[in-house]
């Protein structure tokens, strides 16, 4: 026993020593000390008796309002408050949010998938996966490394640009109607899909594309029948993967005056209404939860046919 414990601690003395990686963690350590002792974001002056109190009058006044006149939980109460709400506005809100997912991701899926083989070097340049077996000149390349550099610029601007600012913005063009809403998820989706289009393409494997050029088939017809199949269920991941990501934002641009779920939140946080809003937040992520059961099937399904 002694001896496997000097060999443990020989190993440990004779193990590498990375000095960046110490200073790394240090740095990392000495900036969340630092982080925690700042006035504004640490625990200085968090007064835990304070907040505390502070939770329990908001849990209090996060129960429906008719439980809270009761003053005793009742599932009847209950039940009839939230089917009052739904009637009111919840069900139509949902149905809104749902229809400016679905219709922001559609568009961004159809240009994403338009703009993805113009993002990728194997595509764009002519003697690429699908290009001509001549040595292209000089001037080619470098006009080839233009397209190639202003498509992906352009997809890193509309990526850049969270999809609120872009909905503050086209509400001044379009108003307070649900397209700014799809238009900004739209947008920023585009950038994404278009970018990891792109990489897929890069990434497929070029036999099959080069025995098609070698056999006389167009650029077209390589792209069309040695390209796309490769590429779509990777795709198609991606595209049902962002399709989640537009369920939960849709329900938050809402907050800019979109009727949709997250119109009905702000509209009672405005009020003081913390039950309503609390309500509203809970339908948000039961619309989040379906978003990603049907998203995760339909993943699962191509995973098992690919």
């Amino acid at each position: 026993m002694s001896d496997v414990r000097h060999e443990i601690e020989a190993l440990r003395r004779d193990r590498p020593r990375n000095r960046f990686m110490r200073a790394s963690l240090a740095t990392f350590a000495a900036l969340v000390t630092y982080a925690w002792l700042n006035d504004d974001i640490g625990l200085v002056g968090f007064e835990p008796e304070r907040r505390l109190a502070n939770a329990a009058r908001f849990a209090q006044a996060a129960l429906p309002y008719p439980i809270q006149q009761l003053g005793h939980w009742d599932w009847q109460v209950a039940a009839d408050w939230a089917n009052r709400l739904l009637t009111s506005g919840g069900w139509q809100a949902i149905q809104t949010t749902l229809a400016m997912s679905v219709a922001a991701i559609v568009l961004a899926g159809a240009i994403g998938a338009l703009i993805a083989p113009l993002a990728a070097r194997n595509i764009a340049v002519r003697d690429g996966l699908i290009g001509s077996p001549r040595s292209p000149s000089i001037g080619r390349r470098r006009a080839a490394a233009l397209w190639i550099g202003t498509v992906r610029g352009m997809l890193i601007f509309l990526r850049a640009i969270p999809e609120y600012i872009w909905a503050f913005v086209l509400i001044k063009i379009f108003g307070f109607t649900a397209w700014p809403a799809v238009l900004a998820l739209a947008l920023h989706n585009i950038g994404i899909l278009g970018k990891l289009g792109g990489e897929t393409i890069e990434d497929i494997e070029p036999a099959r594309a080069q025995a098609l050029r070698a056999l006389g088939a167009t650029r077209a017809q390589t792209l069309v029948t040695a390209v796309v199949p490769d590429v779509l269920p990777r795709f198609l991941l991606y595209f049902f993967y962002r399709w989640e990501t537009c369920v939960r934002e849709a329900t938050v641009l809402g907050m800019l005056g979109v009727v949709s779920l997250g119109s009905l939140v702000r509209d009672a946080r405005a009020a003081n209404f913390y039950d309503e809003m609390l309500f509203y937040v809970a339908l948000g992520a039961v619309l989040v939860g379906v978003g990603d059961v049907v998203s995760a099937g339909v993943r699962n399904a191509m995973r098992r046919a690919n």
